[in-house]
């Protein structure tokens, strides 16, 4: 255990960094798993934060609120920092301020699928909000203390390669089967703060070839990529799920890179778990693309050209 003090010029300040209630330090204690203690320095006329902890954990929470301290002083006097209620509908704020929210009826009835289900599927074509919203909606169940921790997974192995093959650490390994995710993340949360909480164990990356043998309690799963799963890897990422958590299972059902022969897990399951009560599977279509315009007329001429062969 280490501990580490931190000065702060006066309550206003304490304010703007630890939250109304300390609701602010309260979730630093639970992104870093440290120990924070406001107190009047006896020494200036200053507060002192006490960080106290595992010496790592401590030196991460640190750097996150001298940052936080850094972003505050340099404002604008009298500069606005909390931002207005969200409007109806949106799910969460993203990094720059922007509502993030359905833009198709059908994506609204994706997100309400998902609220409404421990375990979702989202089934669609590409462009159309399946990976984004499951991150939104896993923001806001962490924002709301519904879970604790976000677990990120999809199946790694594809074109014959297989992680110990390829270069890197760990997470440069599974780094380029993740970006969709990561791009996600980077547009509510910002790169540094999901960086931080990557590095917390708040958000967890965990390949499905990783998966066996661990119960995941008290988080948001999002498997993506689903379909190139075989059907005994859905079983394995599906029968992961632990008390308090809640699993969104987002795949392109036209779009396999499985070896040719091999059923796609996802397309079985659907089947399998049909009118399972706490399951629910929710389809999105090229009508709700929200990529380039061009996308959705991709989309379209490949589904005519394969209908035609």
């Amino acid at each position: 255990m280490t501990s580490r003090k931190i000065h702060l010029r006066d309550a206003e300040e304490a304010l703007q960094i630890l939250g109304e209630q300390d609701s602010t330090l309260r979730q630093m204690e639970q992104d870093y798993g440290v120990e924070l203690c406001l107190s009047q320095d006896p020494h200036a006329a200053t507060l002192a934060l006490l960080v106290r902890g595992h010496p790592g954990r401590v030196q991460k929470a640190a750097r996150f609120i001298r940052a936080r301290i850094s972003a505050v002083r340099s404002a604008p006097p009298h500069a606005e920092l909390v931002h207005p209620p969200l409007p109806h509908g949106a799910v969460v704020r993203g990094f720059h301020g922007r509502p993030i929210e359905p833009r198709t009826p059908n994506q609204k009835l994706y997100v309400e699928a998902i609220e409404a289900h421990e375990l979702a599927f989202g089934i669609g074509p590409a462009g159309t909000g399946k990976t984004f919203l499951a991150v939104a909606c896993a923001l806001r169940a962490l924002e709301a203390r519904q879970v604790q921790r976000i677990i990120l997974s999809r199946p790694i192995v594809e074109a014959g390669e297989k992680l110990g093959f390829l270069p890197g650490d760990f997470l440069e390994k599974v780094g380029p089967y993740l970006r969709p995710l990561y791009d996600a993340f980077f547009d509510m949360i910002g790169p540094e703060r999901f960086r931080h909480w990557r590095e917390a164990d708040v958000i967890e990356i965990v390949p499905l070839a990783y998966m066996r043998g661990r119960t995941f309690n008290n988080a948001f799963i999002i498997l993506d990529e689903a379909q190139n799963t075989t059907l005994s890897q859905i079983k394995l990422a599906l029968t992961r799920l632990g008390e308090g958590s809640r699993m969104v299972v987002t795949g392109d059902v036209t779009q396999t890179d499985l070896a040719t022969g091999t059923t796609s897990g996802l397309v079985r399951v659907m089947d399998i778990l049909k009118g399972v009560e706490g399951i629910g599977f929710h389809h999105l279509t090229e009508a709700d693309v929200i990529r380039h315009p061009l996308v959705r007329q991709v989309i379209k001429a490949f589904d005519k050209w394969e209908k035609a062969h």
